[in-house]
């Protein structure tokens, strides 16, 4: 069932952007959960290499198969465990395998027709190769499983799982060493290439014009964990630090955006603004300024220019982090930052929200009389502008997020959020209609499952305790772990479309912000209805 007040099914043309945010998120599910074996090895590394903190020759050793076995592994492991099961990460585990060894036996062949003297090529870490060959070993696993399901004898079924996974395992090893190894070897040729030359000619700053529209539109994960995570690994395993860990991790940006909605903002974004920016620079969930950029698209501009400001300022300081800063945090990337990096990383923060503060400032003042204007009618017209309408409007929903108390108990407040079609304000609200679940589970569900949604779900939490409901689960999960237990899902509105495929029988509703929705009280009143009808 989708709720009234949700988003509907997005226009065909948004498919594209839907493919990549599946594709990202399904990237995002490998690499997060493994953030913090690559956390343990840069600490291990800041520690122990011969130019760390504290030198020690032994526990070096730790540092090289860490990141050329280990982290490949439990990437693979964990993209075959999301395909199928603990069955597809064993297989996967034994494929991506494969892969490294193929990988090392090429190269090995390669430096040895190379002449004295010559510059030998180094290891080639498989974070790629994992990404590949875990689910495609878990999902070719699955296919054969289902060609003898409930056709094996009584007695025998131990017996062919544990060959037939032995055996898919030993074949996709194959496929590793001969076909994959050479192939991600390639691959991590040109796109190493490609990031030097980026470097050495001093065009990478144009990487903004790609990486922070994606951020904004939930797009970034591909980018960041296809591509960033393991040209940096790669990077910080040669030169002891990587500038690509700071291209989409910098909070500058995000923290200038919020700088400026606190000082030249009107309404509801500026009262929220200086909470978010704490949350966005500490916390390091960088979703949570996302919608005020979406309020005014000029402000992306702002974003473009800040982001340039600090890649061209790690660029001019040789500036880098010995291993992925997550979440974004300034607390994760002053911990994460090369001994000789800390005054180009911090000045590149600083910088890059500067420059977006100053740009957004001009922005926003440019627009203030108009926005002031909108804020004087918005109190009273929010419903009825957003239900003719008949799509979502950032803006409206961003300002109605702190509404007076006079108008949410008027009703306004709880129809701002309507993107279906509909002919009459009242049909924004959100009313439970008879065949509706009764509410039992809430899942906020965002791309990662760890930032935002967690925010979210502790914000409801909070709200269905003080209006002394028992019984009600509250949860956050990654999108792409969403199944069909939920009654009531709460995403952010690039992400609804996804979560009616996941479980179309529950209530769906959009918010702009996991941190402060009306609709947090519209779920809290729908609850409140349901309950009392069970007394009638």
């Amino acid at each position: 069932m989708t709720d009234t007040a949700a988003t509907a099914q997005e226009p065909t043309k948004s498919g594209a952007r839907v493919a990549i945010q599946k594709f990202g998120t399904f990237l995002s599910g490998m690499i997060m959960p493994n953030i913090p074996a690559l956390i343990a090895w840069g600490i291990i590394t800041a520690f122990f290499i011969p130019d760390g903190w504290t030198p020690n020759e032994g526990l070096a050793t730790l540092v090289g198969p860490t990141i050329h076995y280990l982290l490949p592994l439990i990437i693979a492991s964990t993209g075959g465990r999301m395909v199928y099961d603990a069955r597809g990460a064993v297989v996967a585990s034994i494929a991506t395998m494969g892969a490294i060894v193929g990988s090392d036996y090429l190269i090995a062949q390669f430096n040895a027709t190379l002449p004295e003297g010559a510059s030998e090529l180094g290891e080639v870490h498989m974070f790629i190769g994992a990404m590949i060959m875990g689910p495609l070993s878990a999902w070719v696993m699955k296919q054969l499983d289902k060609l003898w399901e409930n056709k094996i004898r009584a007695g025998f079924e131990m017996l062919v799982n544990m060959f037939s996974a032995g055996i898919v395992g030993f074949l996709m090893a194959l496929v590793g060493f001969y076909v994959i190894a050479r192939v991600v070897n390639w691959i991590m040729d040109v796109l190493s290439t490609a990031v030097g030359w980026l470097i050495e000619t001093g065009v990478l700053p144009l990487v903004s014009l790609v990486i922070e529209p994606a951020k904004v539109f939930f797009l970034n994960n591909a980018i960041n964990h296809g591509v960033l995570t393991p040209l940096g690994t790669q990077m910080a395993a040669t030169d002891g630090k990587s500038i690509l860990f700071l291209l989409e991790a910098n909070p500058g940006p995000g923290l200038g955006i919020l700088l400026a909605f606190t000082f030249f903002g009107v309404g509801a974004a500026r009262a929220t603004a200086p909470g978010a920016a704490i949350i966005h620079f500490f916390g390091g969930i960088h979703e949570i300024y996302f919608p005020y950029v979406l309020m005014k698209p000029a402000l992306l501009l702002a974003v473009i220019l800040g982001g340039a400001t600090g890649v061209t300022t790690n660029m001019l300081f040789d500036a880098g982090l010995r291993a992925p800063a997550s979440p974004g945090s300034i607390i994760a990337i002053i911990a994460q930052t090369a001994s000789d990096s800390y005054l180009g990383v911090i000045l590149s923060v600083i910088l890059s929200a500067t420059v977006t503060f100053l740009v957004a400032a001009v922005i926003l003042r440019a627009s203030r009389k108009r926005d002031l204007e909108n804020e004087d009618a918005l109190a009273q017209a929010i419903a009825k502008t957003e239900a003719n309408k008949g799509k979502k409007s950032d803006a409206l929903s961003g300002l109605a997020a702190t509404s007076t108390a006079g108008a949410a108990a008027s009703g306004g407040g709880g129809k701002h959020a309507s993107t279906d079609p509909v002919d009459e304000p009242a049909a924004g609200t959100s009313t439970a209609t008879e065949d509706a679940p009764e509410i039992r589970k809430i899942v906020f569900a965002c791309d990662a499952g760890m930032g935002s949604s967690a925010m979210g779900a502790s914000v409801m939490r909070n709200k269905i305790k003080k209006a002394g409901f028992e019984g009600i689960e509250v949860t956050n999960l990654a999108i792409a772990n969403l199944d069909t237990s939920a009654d009531l899902v709460i995403t952010q509105k690039e992400l609804t479309t996804r979560a009616q495929q996941k479980n179309p029988d529950a209530i769906h509703v959009s918010v702009d912000n996991f941190m402060n929705s009306p609709r947090y009280d519209e779920v809290v009143e729908r609850i409140r209805e349901q309950r009392s009808g069970e007394g009638e």
